[in-house]
């Protein structure tokens, strides 16, 4: 396994280790945050791009430390890569070597990190429990979190509603209900995010050191917890907007779940022990992506009438 550095580096192996598809899902995080930080009445633009690159740069870190550690570990060199699946394969192809994708995390990460205390000097004390639980999810989540069952957890919360609630704290200065409410289906969303992505490489991650839910609960139980959470994403948008807590515009982001969840949840039902389908896995990122966006849509809209 060579950690040799190609010669000529263009901007694609980065963006290859950076996982860039898939940094879509922190903009529409903030997007969500900031839409909740409109309905309370306090939106601070400058304040939502940092916050939106602060975001880019963690989430780069987890995806570029991620690709060098299941590299360095076999990991990748085993699975069968799909679109969402296994790794983008740019260390493995050796377009790019295994410290310069280090680096890249580190610099994601760093960049975080100094948006983060730059907010503390803003916010205060608040902003500390998000800024502590979102660094223990960027940088202890390839080699701690996912080899102890708790790695999907922490991507629910890292990747999923801790930005919306700071989003809007960052904005606003305060824990804002309507961020808590708007940040539950980003977690059960991303939570199931990482949980569905892992069927297709539950031997490779075994043989390299991860220890998930699917190995804990098996290929069935898994399953069965993929489905509960995405249930619980249209139930916690409804009985949100019922308590008060979302605007009755809200109801809207519901309407993905129905698109999009009828093919992953069918095969989480009826046959998880088969292969998961890649359109499955293709409608579970539409899914996260969408509902998040409407939403913060939906709220952005509320909060101008």
């Amino acid at each position: 396994m060579s950690s040799a550095v190609p010669r000529s580096i263009g901007i694609a192996p980065f963006a290859g280790v950076a996982r860039a598809p898939f940094l879509l899902l922190p903009v529409t995080l903030v997007a969500a945050g900031t839409g909740a930080a409109a309905v309370a009445g306090q939106v601070n633009w400058p304040f939502a791009g940092l916050a939106l690159l602060g975001m880019l740069g963690v989430h780069i870190a987890v995806n570029a430390l991620n690709e060098a550690s299941d590299f360095k570990r076999g990991i990748d060199l085993e699975t069968e890569r799909t679109p969402f699946s296994g790794g983008s394969g740019t260390l493995p192809e050796g377009r790019l070597g295994y410290r310069q994708a280090v680096t890249t995390g580190l610099v994601g990460g760093a960049i975080g990190i100094i948006i983060g205390m730059y907010f503390l000097t803003v916010v205060g004390w608040a902003l500390v429990p998000i800024l502590a639980l979102g660094a223990i999810a960027v940088f202890a989540y390839t080699d701690v979190l996912a080899r102890i069952y708790v790695g999907e957890l922490f991507a629910g919360l890292g990747l999923g509603a801790l930005p919306v609630i700071g989003t809007t704290l960052v904005q606003t200065g305060r824990y804002e209900a309507v961020a808590v409410a708007a940040s539950l289906p980003a977690f059960f969303m991303t939570f199931n995010l990482l949980l569905l992505n892992e069927f297709p490489d539950v031997a490779p991650d075994l043989k390299g050191g991860r220890r998930n839910l699917i190995r804990l609960l098996g290929r069935p139980g898994a399953a069965r917890l993929y489905a509960l959470f995405a249930g619980l994403v249209p139930l916690s948008i409804v009985a949100a907007v019922v308590a008060g807590y979302l605007p009755l515009l809200g109801v809207v982001a519901v309407v993905p779940s129905l698109i999009f969840l009828p093919r992953p949840v069918g095969w989480a039902l009826r046959s998880p022990q088969e292969p998961l389908p890649v359109p499955a896995l293709g409608a579970n990122v539409a899914w996260n992506l969408s509902t998040n966006t409407l939403l913060a849509v939906a709220l952005g809209v509320a909060a101008s009438l």
